[in-house]
């Protein structure tokens, strides 16, 4: 097992979170796993989440995304994860306090 606690924000039903999810419990990781769904995050975690990513935390490809109305998306991105939570990119890892956004390749080279 890998040290350091991970966890691993996302939604259960996104094959980019299952992807690193399995990666990670294979490369030895403890990882626990939060549907922001399921589990709505904090305003305040939401608030560090945008100071570290800026724009990019909103996945703007997303198919929610593309759902909304214009005047919607004029919305502060605060507001709109808060509202709707699937317009986040995921999968969004944590470990030992270093955030990652994504499954790039980049982000499978610092943790595997």
């Amino acid at each position: 097992m890998r040290n350091g606690r991970l966890e691993l924000f996302g939604l259960k039903t996104c094959d980019t979170c299952r992807k690193a999810r399995r990666a990670l419990d294979a490369a030895g990781y403890d990882v626990s796993f939060t549907d922001i769904r399921d589990t709505p995050i904090d305003p305040a975690q939401l608030e560090i989440w945008l100071a570290e990513f800026g724009p990019t935390l909103l996945n703007t490809r997303s198919t929610t995304w593309r759902g909304l109305e214009e005047a919607t998306k004029q919305q502060a991105p605060l507001e709109l994860l808060a509202t709707y939570p699937a317009l986040m990119k995921r999968p969004l890892i944590e470990h030992d306090g270093v955030l990652y956004l994504g499954w790039s390749k980049a982000v499978q080279g610092e943790l595997l």
